[in-house]
């Protein structure tokens, strides 16, 4: 059984003020970055005030991550070496990837900065995570598509560090490409009036399912279409410390942030619950009914993938 006290509670912030209010919440680390290089960020730190960000996370006693998630085009490779640069000197605690012209920069440019592989719904199997490890990344992130049983088989067949999303909304599409922008301009209207930030209310309904909305936005990278529900797995906790998961993730996107303070609460009174006593751990209603009177009630709480088989 692995030991919860080197378990991690982890949230992506947009700024520092954010993230330290989410360390004090009880969040260990922090994900940081900004849009020209890291999907699906809260907020941007621009590389000037990186430095300051990662020391005053660090103050705190936790740790700061750089999300370089993106995928990048090849006229934006120019910029990675200055900025992998950056990072480093700003003493980050690791940078989050998915593209391989990062890690080859980073072996270039920062060769002692660790790495985090997550290529996203395409991290399912230790063989590829395990490639990557050799090439240096020292965690691997699991895609959202995984049950337990397979985020169990995962671990066992790796030593890297493993990294789950517990809570929130998930990424189920994305695209390079502007989709709300072309889909402005096919119906005439101006395009730059159209605010497509990831908190402005546009949704895709589908015909077969119209009770069910997905939001969607546009960044720097494109088009995000997300899950027209909420991962909970505050219950499903035992098993994933038993399985040796390293962080839980927790993803704050189209959440007021005393929401997402309520949700580090809980998670991290049940992780302390865990690590004082696992034999005799229990769970405390009171954790989740905090973060339901503060749930959107047309967002179902839910387990994802957690007890699924896959079906094909």
């Amino acid at each position: 059984m692995s030991s919860v006290a080197k378990s991690e509670l982890l949230i992506a912030a947009g700024s520092a003020a954010q993230a330290e209010r989410y360390i004090q919440a009880g969040a260990d680390a922090v994900l940081i970055g900004e849009p020209r290089f890291g999907m699906r960020q809260p907020g941007t730190i621009p590389a000037g005030e990186l430095a300051d960000a990662v020391a005053r996370v660090n103050a705190l006693g936790a740790k700061a991550y750089v999300n370089m998630n993106k995928l990048f085009r090849n006229d934006e490779l120019a910029a990675l070496p200055d900025y992998i640069r950056t990072v480093a000197a700003a003493q980050a605690d690791a940078i989050v990837f998915g593209d391989p012209a990062v890690l080859l920069n980073v072996r270039e440019h920062a060769p002692g900065l660790p790495l985090h592989w997550n290529a996203e719904m395409t991290g399912t199997n230790s063989a590829a995570a395990n490639y990557w490890g050799r090439r240096g990344a020292v965690r691997a992130v699991l895609a959202r598509e995984l049950n337990g049983e397979e985020i169990a088989a995962f671990k066992r067949e790796t030593e890297l560090e493993i990294q789950v999303q517990v809570h929130g909304m998930t990424n189920i599409y994305h695209s390079h490409r502007n989709l709300l922008q072309s889909y402005m301009e096919h119906l005439g209207r101006e395009a730059s009036l159209l605010d497509r930030g990831p908190d402005k209310g546009l949704y895709l309904v589908e015909t077969e399912r119209p009770n069910e909305r997905f939001p969607v936005y546009e960044d720097e990278s494109g088009t995000h279409v997300m899950s027209p529900d909420d991962i909970c797995l505050l219950e499903a906790l035992p098993e994933l410390f038993e399985a040796g998961v390293h962080s839980l993730y927790v993803e704050p996107l189209l959440k007021s942030e005393a929401y997402n303070v309520t949700v580090l609460k809980s998670y991290r009174a049940a992780l302390d619950r865990w690590a004082a006593d696992p034999a005799g751990y229990s769970e405390d209603p009171a954790w989740l009914d905090a973060i339901r009177e503060l749930q959107d009630p047309e967002r179902e709480l839910g387990f994802g993938f957690m007890y699924k088989e896959q079906v094909y």
